[in-house]
């Protein structure tokens, strides 16, 4: 049942600014807000006014004024709840916003709760679940990436074609299942073959959708890169460099850094929160061995390790240090960065060319993190881990909700045995079983099956207002 109060909220973020927004929804938006407006033209009737159209007059209490504002009208269903919604633009004082949210409850109206706005666009048909969980990540996002993936999935994303195969399932299952009222005749309704095509491509599209999760959720979050190395190696300066900020503390004592140090910085529109580490080093500090610890745990919590070879240093020791870190690397990338090249020639360079063979998932820069040299390489090498060909590319779909990707894995084990099942000639009722546990995870993800726990935990975490 959609709740047919018309609640209100403030739609702009609390503090003071030029202008603030209090929207209104439902049946009696319209009404509850002429209570309290008053037009320049007095016998002008907000209820009388066409739909998309904008008026100006004072927000009243008696005969009191409490602001000049723009009143804008949205009717229903052609609004963002597809109910009647008022937005009201008043200046953006603290207290002129409470004054009109107060005057607006004790008229009628109740205050919404967090996503309120967004659950009641979801319930009326709007958009689906994937494309409403898409607002708050697209009012959350914090680079050009992470945008653009939001505004994708609102759009529509994956969401469609999810609707479509899970419809295509759908048909499939009622012939299985109508087989089964006739078990005695031993006649096939559905064509194993077709479902067996149709289960194939639905595996294919399911798999291809899991595994963007992986690079989804790091845009999505910020794509995690530890920088490692021994100690004084330039760990600290090369922060500081690649945020053009004195945020780390440089000093030639050995194990400064005990514990890691967090920041963000963004790179032509994608966010890396690099992670400055203890430097890896054998020691009896109790404390400075904690930090060595929790070193080795953000190399194998990272998507990306900067590991800093100091090229002054014995080539012996550096190639020691690279081995111990490959150790600790499970699939992660790893970009080996000689620091220190304004120390020393090129002979140097070149032998650290020879010494180093490098992996698949493996590149090498030189730089020098004091001088500022050749920050621009690293940071290209760091935008190609990132498979920004596949971001840049309209028609991928990117999975960046971990609901959506533990729906998706489910779905995918489900359909698997259906297919196993089909090869295997494994009676209707069991098929039937596995298509519809499929076509119930696909379900969860678009809302066309939900509960009040599902969407309860989805919109608490949306802002009030929106």
């Amino acid at each position: 049942m959609i709740d047919q109060s018309t609640i209100c909220a403030i739609s702009t973020p609390p503090g003071v600014g030029g202008i603030a927004v209090i929207r209104l929804s439902g049946q009696k938006a319209i009404a509850i807000t002429e209570k309290v407006f008053t037009s320049p033209n007095q016998e002008k009737k907000l209820a009388e006014q066409s739909a998309n159209t904008l008026h100006f007059g004072t927000i009243r209490s008696g005969e009191k004024i409490i602001d000049e504002v723009v009143v804008s009208l949205f009717r229903a269903p052609h609004s963002f709840t597809g109910e009647d919604v008022v937005e009201i633009s008043c200046h953006g004082s603290q207290y002129i916003q409470q004054a009109i949210l107060e005057l607006l409850l004790s008229k009628g109206a109740r205050m919404a709760g967090p996503g309120e706005f967004t659950q009641r666009a979801f319930l009326n048909g709007k958009m689906d679940l994937s494309q409403a969980e898409a607002v708050a990540d697209l009012i959350a996002s914090t680079s050009a990436a992470s945008h653009k993936l939001a505004l994708n999935q609102m759009r529509g994303g994956f969401s469609q074609e999810l609707i479509k195969l899970r419809g295509e399932l759908l048909s499939f299952v009622s012939l299985i299942e109508l087989e089964l009222d006739f078990s005695e005749e031993d006649v096939e309704f559905a064509d194993r073959t077709q479902l067996l095509d149709l289960a194939t491509r639905i595996e294919e599209m399911i798999g291809k959708l899991a595994d963007s999760f992986k690079l989804g959720n790091v845009i999505k979050n910020g794509i995690p890169v530890t920088i490692a190395g021994e100690t004084n190696v330039g760990k600290s300066t090369l922060l500081n460099a690649l945020l053009n900020d004195e945020r780390a503390i440089v000093s030639e004592i050995a194990g400064t850094t005990r514990d890691v140090i967090e920041d963000v910085i963004n790179i032509r529109g994608v966010s890396f929160r690099f992670i400055d580490t203890a430097g890896i080093r054998t020691t009896a500090d109790k404390i400075e061995s904690m930090g060595i610890e929790r070193t080795y745990q953000k190399i194998k919590q990272a998507s990306i390790v900067l590991l800093l070879l100091d090229l002054t240093r014995e080539p012996k020791k550096y190639l020691q240090n690279l081995e111990d870190v490959r150790q600790h690397i499970n699939q992660q990338n790893l970009i080996i960065v000689g620091n220190k090249a304004d120390q020393v020639d090129e002979d140097v360079v070149r032998k650290m060319l020879m010494d180093i063979t490098l992996a698949d998932n493996e590149d090498m820069v030189f730089i020098s993190a004091k001088m500022g040299h050749n920050i621009d390489s690293l940071k290209n090498l760091l935008l190609e881990t990132v498979n920004l060909a596949k971001l840049n590319n309209e028609e991928d779909v990117i999975v960046t909700n971990a609901r959506h990707f533990e729906a998706l894995t489910q779905a995918r084990e489900a359909i698997n045995r259906a297919i196993e099942g089909l090869h295997n000639g494994i009676t209707g009722d069991f098929l039937s079983q596995d298509i519809r546990e499929c076509m119930h995870h696909l379900g969860l993800i678009t809302g066309e099956i939900s509960t009040d726990e599902v969407l309860g935990n989805i919109f608490r975490n949306f802002c009030i207002g929106k």
